[in-house]
């Protein structure tokens, strides 16, 4: 079994509950948002990350960082973006397991056409009332079974 960590809209704040929710895991995904170069280095120290930038995410650091990832972790096809309003592809068509996005601040686990849509919603500074989180999904079997993690 593998456990991919997922986060987004940290918008310069990482939690240490957040880190110590995602030790143990194998690979970190941020959907973006990121807000300062720190997040991506501490999380780093956890586990590989794999990051896009985000619409916050303008400053010269952020340059080197794709829009988009498109890559395979433990057996599964993935697609990473920030905004899943902008996804310009058809993931059932293209083979993709699981889509991961960010940007809304909500949390939310979807199967369609057998591909998983997981927004971690936000682990950053707190929106409106909406919860601080993030997720786990585990990988076992070619099963993806998703947790949406609230941090307090």
């Amino acid at each position: 079994m593998n456990t991919l960590g997922i986060i987004s809209d940290t918008h310069g704040l990482l939690r240490e509950e957040a880190i110590k929710l995602l030790y143990g895991v194998d690979h970190i995904i941020h959907a973006g948002d990121i807000g300062e170069p720190n997040i991506l280095q501490r999380l780093a120290a956890v586990a590989p990350v794999s990051a896009i930038r985000g619409n916050i995410d303008v400053q010269p650091w952020a340059s080197s960082l794709p829009d988009t990832i498109q890559t395979t972790l433990f057996g599964q096809k993935i697609y990473v973006i920030h905004d899943r309003n902008e996804l310009a592809i058809a993931p059932a068509e293209m083979g993709i397991d699981l889509v991961v996005s960010g940007h809304s601040h909500r949390a939310s686990v979807e199967k369609l056409n057998d591909v998983l849509y997981v927004n971690p919603g936000s682990a950053g500074p707190r929106r409106f009332r909406l919860p601080i989180t993030l997720a786990t999904i585990e990988i076992a079997g070619g099963q993806l079974s998703p947790n949406i993690r609230e941090l307090f």
